[in-house]
């Protein structure tokens, strides 16, 4: 069934991202009213009326494309964790942040996107990237290719002996340790900075414009559209045991991805201190 659907109804799943967007976030992008933004779980993770909006758009529209499929969404596992659980089930799921970036929404930036995976059995099967304040829609199928507004993208190397360009996980939503075990990136030759959307930071990587990422939190919604998105461009990834990242089970952490994967080993090296 699902490589079925695979193969003839990824343009409804594209209309139907597109759609969300349309109905209840982008009418919302310089427009929230102060009560329709709240924080979660501290002053810099909020949540807004598009995130919880989108996301039961998306939640509606893509079960009934895929009849038995669920949804792990952001704003449904904050309110039940245990919805995380279906990532280790049988039934195809899509893997659902409705607005990722919701700091940079609020703020009015146009830097945030939408991010849709459908994963079975920890295998992550397609992907969908919508950056509609940037008129950007990346996509990618597993062994089909990776695509920027239809036009297929490829990372590519870094140029021999350049400075590494690596997005890291923001110092806001990062403990003590996990900035302990990042400083290890400041180091000569490589140029780190923190990360905005990691959607939009997994597309850069996959269109070749930032080297590396590496991340401290595992939440598979902001992972897994990119981690297809870049392995589908030629990219590689690692956490520091050495194993792929997986949306399937507990992580190692933190993890590196990147345009090659040379990269990826020598990013995955420095994090876990061993270059």
């Amino acid at each position: 069934m699902i490589d079925d659907f695979l193969s003839h109804d990824l343009d409804a799943v594209e209309q139907a991202v597109r759609e969300a967007a349309a109905a209840e976030i982008t009418p919302r992008f310089r427009q929230l009213a102060d009560h329709e933004v709240e924080a979660k779980n501290g002053p810099h993770d909020l949540v807004t009326t598009a995130d919880r909006l989108a996301e039961e758009h998306l939640t509606t529209a893509l079960t009934k494309l895929l009849p038995g499929s669920v949804v792990v969404g952001e704003e449904a596992v904050h309110a039940d964790p245990s919805v995380y659980g279906a990532l280790r089930g049988d039934a195809p799921v899509w893997i659902v942040d409705p607005v990722d970036g919701t700091r940079q929404f609020v703020e009015g930036d146009p830097a945030f996107c939408t991010l849709v995976a459908l994963a079975q059995h920890g295998e992550l099967l397609a992907s969908w990237t919508y950056a509609p304040a940037l008129g950007e829609l990346a996509t990618a199928v597993r062994g089909q290719g990776a695509y920027l507004n239809g036009t297929r993208l490829s990372a590519g190397s870094p140029e021999p002996g350049a400075e590494l360009r690596v997005a890291t996980a923001h110092p806001f939503y990062t403990s003590p340790e996990d900035k302990a075990v990042l400083a290890r990136l400041d180091v000569p030759g490589v140029a780190a900075r923190p990360c905005g959307s990691a959607g939009l930071e997994y597309l850069r990587v996959a269109r070749g414009e930032m080297d590396a990422l590496a991340f401290s939190w595992p939440s598979a919604w902001d992972h897994a559209a990119g981690l297809l998105l870049v392995a589908e461009a030629g990219g590689a990834q690692y956490t520091v045991t050495g194993e792929p990242f997986r949306v399937d089970r507990d992580n190692a952490l933190p993890f590196a991805i990147a345009r090659d994967e040379a990269t990826a080993v020598r990013v995955r090296d420095l994090l876990r201190g061993t270059e």
